[in-house]
C-alpha cells in the first residue's frame, strides 16, 4: 500500500534531533515564550525574509489575530478566494468582518487578480489571499490592486512554506503572513503551531499583546487579547525541521518533477511558469471522473485525498453568511484528486503511482 502520507515515515529522519530537541526543553523547565519560542521566531523571520516573526497557537490563529491588527472597521468586507480552505473564511468572520468570495484562476487554484478588482466596494478594506496547494498566487498583480484602491494584504501561507514569485518568498507581499505548522504541513509541527511574519513594526507589536491576553508586561493589558502562543516544545522542534526545510522542498519538487513527466496527457495537471516557484505541498490533479479514479486506485494499492470535497458556499455552517452562485469553486471541488507527494514518499513509489494510473480506463 502506497500510503497518502505517513508522518511517523516523514518525521522518521529527524528522529534523533527531534528527541534530542524534546528533552532539552523539559530539561530546562521553561515551557512558554522562553528561549526556543524567540529563537524560532528569529530564524524563521530571517528564513523568510520579513522583520518579525510572531509565533501563534495554530494557523486559524494566525489569521485572526492578524485580521484584528489591521484594526478595520467593524464589518469591513474582506475578498477572499471561493475555494479556499474554510478556515481563511472562519478567520474573517471571527475578527468581525465580511467574507466576499471571489472566483478562482481554475488553471491554478488561486484567487484571480482580474476578478478581484470588479469586486471591490466602498466597504472593501482588505484581500486575503490564499496560497493553495504550495503555489504563489500572483502577488504582483494583487498588490498592485492593493496599492490603487489603499486596502490591507494578509497571506494565507498554511500550504506555501518557501514558495516564491519572481525569487520573492510567499508571506512577504502583504501587510501580514499568516503560518500553519500543522503536522501535514511542508514545515510541520508535532501537533498545533503557527506564526504571523510582518516587516510592519505596529502590526508585530500588536500581535505579540494579542497571542497573550492582550499583554506583553505581565497584569498589564492593553488589547482585549486571547491566550494563543506558541509553546517551547514544538518551537524546539520546529527549529530542528527549518534547518531541514530546504532539503524538504527540493525532494518534494523532485517527486513532482516524476509527475510531470509520467502522467497521462488525460490529467489535468498543476500549472508552472517560470517565475514561480512551487513547493508542493499538495499535488493536486483535475478529471472528470475523479470519483472513480479515487476508488480504483485505492483497490490498485494508491491512497489518495480530495482538497476539499464540499465548497466553503455549501457547507452547512455557512448558509446564510456566504451567498451567491461559485461555479468554478463547484467544478474545482468536484474534479480535485490529491496524489501522495510526501518526504516520506520516494522516487520509486511517485513512478509507481504514474504507472498504475496510466492503466485507469477512462
Amino acid at each position: 500500500m502506497i500510503e497518502y502520507e505517513s508522518l511517523a515515515n516523514s518525521n522518521q529522519q529527524f528522529m534523533r534531533e527531534l528527541e534530542t530537541a524534546a528533552t532539552n526543553v523539559i530539561r530546562s523547565g521553561w515551557y512558554v515564550l522562553g528561549h526556543e519560542v524567540n529563537e524560532f521566531e528569529k530564524e524563521f523571520a530571517e528564513w523568510v525574509g520579513a522583520r518579525h516573526c510572531i509565533g501563534v497557537a495554530n494557523g486559524l490563529d494566525a489569521l485572526i489575530l492578524s485580521l484584528e491588527a489591521l484594526m478595520l472597521p467593524r464589518n469591513s468586507e474582506v475578498l477572499v478566494a471561493s475555494n479556499t480552505y474554510i478556515a481563511t473564511i472562519l478567520a474573517i468572520i471571527r475578527a468581525g468582518y465580511k467574507p466576499v468570495l471571489i472566483e478562482p484562476d481554475p488553471e491554478t487554484f488561486n484567487i484571480d487578480p482580474l476578478k478581484i478588482r470588479l469586486a471591490i466596494t466602498t466597504t472593501t478594506r482588505a484581500i486575503c489571499v490564499t496560497h493553495l496547494f504550495g503555489k504563489a498566487c500572483r502577488m504582483d498583480e494583487i498588490c498592485t490592486i492593493a496599492n490603487e484602491c489603499g486596502l490591507k494584504v494578509i497571506e494565507d501561507c498554511a500550504q506555501s512554506h518557501g514558495a516564491k514569485l519572481a525569487n520573492r518568498m510567499t508571506g512577504t507581499f502583504g501587510d501580514a503572513g499568516c503560518f500553519s505548522f500543522y503536522p501535514t504541513k511542508n514545515l510541520g509541527a508535532i501537533g498545533d503551531a503557527g506564526a504571523v511574519v510582518t516587516d510592519d513594526d505596529e502590526i508585530a507589536d500588536r500581535l505579540r499583546h494579542l497571542r497573550n491576553y492582550g499583554s506583553k508586561q505581565k497584569y498589564v493589558n492593553k488589547y482585549i487579547g486571547v491566550n494563543s502562543r506558541l509553546d517551547e516544545m514544538q518551537a524546539a522542534l520546529l527549529r530542528v525541521k527549518l534547518r531541514h526545510l530546504d532539503a524538504m522542498t527540493e525532494h518534494k519538487r523532485s517527486l513532482a518533477a516524476v509527475y510531470f513527466k509520467n502522467l497521462p496527457d488525460w490529467l489535468s495537471l498543476p500549472r508552472q511558469k517560470p517565475d514561480e516557484h512551487d513547493v508542493f505541498h499538495i499535488f493536486g490533479i483535475r478529471v472528470q471522473e475523479r470519483d472513480r479514479l479515487k476508488s480504483w486506485l485505492l483497490e490498485q494499492g494508491v491512497k489518495t485525498e480530495i482538497h476539499y470535497p464540499i465548497p466553503p458556499h455549501k457547507q452547512e455552517a455557512m448558509q446564510g453568511i456566504l451567498q451567491g452562485e461559485y461555479p468554478i469553486a463547484d467544478k474545482l471541488h468536484a474534479t480535485e484528486l490529491s496524489l501522495p507527494i510526501s518526504v516520506g514518499h520516494r522516487v520509486k513509489d511517485v513512478q509507481l503511482v504514474t504507472e498504475i494510473i496510466k492503466q485507469f480506463k477512462i
